[in-house]
């Protein structure tokens, strides 16, 4: 795990870690600076910008190996492990996992793990019949373009849908035009998911309508503004 953030290890007050995505299956040692962890440096310099030098730690796990490869669910294990890390460096201090793709995946998987305080999931890969009672005490935000064409808009949906059956606080936001690399309308991707983080993190307040979709909510929220806070009224039902 490479973090970065001026906190030391006795001035941490949260880590946000973030995992990239991968593939379906790989067993090859992805390189230190694969193009997907290097997707995620922007977003760990908006949450250190966002947290106003409050003590944030950010760092972007290192995978073992390229793919999620099935019932290994590697990804998952290396999430694990880094929050583990995180425990031994730091100490007891909340976590926010940001995850991408694969990386979102082991996020939501990996979110009722000790210290987890929330979850954002960035175009995350939702196949069907994911578990979700793990999700039932750690918040949770789903992004997901409406233009991907790699992990499918419909399968966060479904995933929304039953985690918050099951009695989980999970939203989802709607990025529209927004592409599986997050490169159309990158600044937004940035800013919400800064914005998310250090708000779940309970160092800076979530935005209004997410606070209120989280807890008593429709599954979906769109999001349509250029900036949060979300425009008012940017509440929709699923889709």
């Amino acid at each position: 795990m490479r973090t970065g953030g001026g906190a030391g290890p006795e001035g941490a007050e949260g880590v946000v870690l973030f995992l990239h995505g991968g593939r379906s299956d790989g067993l090859g040692r992805p390189r230190r600076w694969n193009l997907p962890a290097l997707r995620m440096l922007p977003f760990a310099r908006a949450v250190r910008a966002a947290a106003g030098g409050q003590g944030v730690v950010t760092g972007v796990v290192r995978y073992r190996h390229r793919g999620w490869n099935g019932g290994r669910a590697d990804a998952l294990r290396d999430a694990e492990d880094a929050l583990t890390e995180v425990a031994r460096r730091f100490g007891p201090v909340p976590v926010v996992l940001v995850g991408h793709s694969m990386g979102g995946r082991a996020a939501l998987r990996a979110a009722g793990r000790t210290g987890v305080r929330g979850v954002v999931a960035l175009a995350p890969w939702c196949p069907p019949d994911e578990p979700v009672d793990q999700l039932t005490g750690t918040r949770t935000v789903l992004l997901h373009g409406d233009a991907d064409r790699i992990t499918d808009p419909h399968g966060s949906l479904a995933l929304a849908t039953h985690a918050r059956a099951a009695g989980a606080a999970v939203c989802r936001l709607v990025v529209n035009g927004g592409d599986h690399a997050m490169l159309r309308r990158a600044r937004d991707w940035h800013r919400t998911t800064a914005t998310l983080a250090t708000g779940l993190l309970g160092l800076t307040s979530l935005p209004a309508d997410v606070t209120a979709a989280l807890h008593n909510g429709p599954a979906t929220t769109r999001l349509t503004g250029l900036a949060l806070p979300l425009p008012r009224g940017g509440l929709a039902p699923g889709e």
